[in-house]
C-alpha cells in the first residue's frame, strides 16, 4: 500500500513529481543526431509551391543553391538574409556548409523553403538546437499559399467591371 504525503509548498510538489515514472521517462527521451556516412544531415523544406532539399555539414559557411553560390542565385540581400537567419539565431554562423537543390515557385518562396530546410537539417544534426529554432518559428511550415481562382471572377476575388448599360 502506498503512503500519502501532503505537499506544503511548490518545492515539495516538485520533489514528489520528480519521483514518478512519467518524469523519468521524459528525461530518458533524448533526440539522437541523424547523420549519413559523410557526416551530413538532410532535411526537406517547403514554402508556397517551392520545395528545397538541404544537406548540412560542418565547414566554413559556404551556401550552394542549385550548384551556384547563394549570392548569385539569390541576388537580393533580403533573400540572402532569410537564408542565414537559422544560423544567426542558433549562433552557428559560418560553421556549416549548406548544399541544397530547390525547385518550384518564385525566388521568395524558394528562399523560405531553403530557410525551412536549413532549420530542420540543423535540428537533425544538433538536436539541442530544436527549442531555439522552434521558438524563432523556423521549424513551422508557413501554410500561406495562393488562393485559387473562382468561376465568375477575373482572379480569386476580383470581379469583372460592372456596367449599368
Amino acid at each position: 500500500m502506498s503512503e500519502q504525503t501532503t505537499a506544503t509548498s511548490l518545492a515539495d510538489l516538485k520533489g514528489l513529481v520528480a519521483g514518478t515514472p512519467a518524469a523519468a521517462v521524459s528525461d530518458a527521451v533524448k533526440r539522437e543526431p541523424k547523420r549519413d556516412a559523410q557526416g551530413r544531415s538532410y532535411a526537406t523544406g517547403s514554402r508556397k509551391e517551392s520545395v528545397a532539399r538541404v544537406w548540412v555539414k560542418p565547414g566554413k559557411g559556404t551556401i550552394t543553391v542549385n550548384d551556384k553560390p547563394a549570392s548569385k542565385y539569390f541576388a537580393r540581400p533580403v533573400l540572402r538574409m532569410i537564408i542565414t537567419q537559422p544560423f544567426l539565431v542558433a549562433d552557428r554562423y559560418q560553421q556549416f556548409d549548406v548544399i541544397c537543390t530547390v525547385a518550384g515557385g518564385g525566388l521568395s518562396g524558394q528562399a523560405g523553403a531553403v530557410r525551412h530546410g536549413i532549420s530542420r537539417a540543423l535540428c537533425n544534426y544538433e538536436p539541442d538546437l530544436r527549442s531555439i529554432l522552434k521558438k524563432a518559428g523556423f521549424l513551422t511550415r508557413d501554410p500561406r499559399a495562393v488562393e485559387r481562382k473562382k468561376y465568375g471572377k477575373m482572379k480569386a476575388r476580383r470581379s469583372f467591371q460592372f456596367s449599368k448599360r
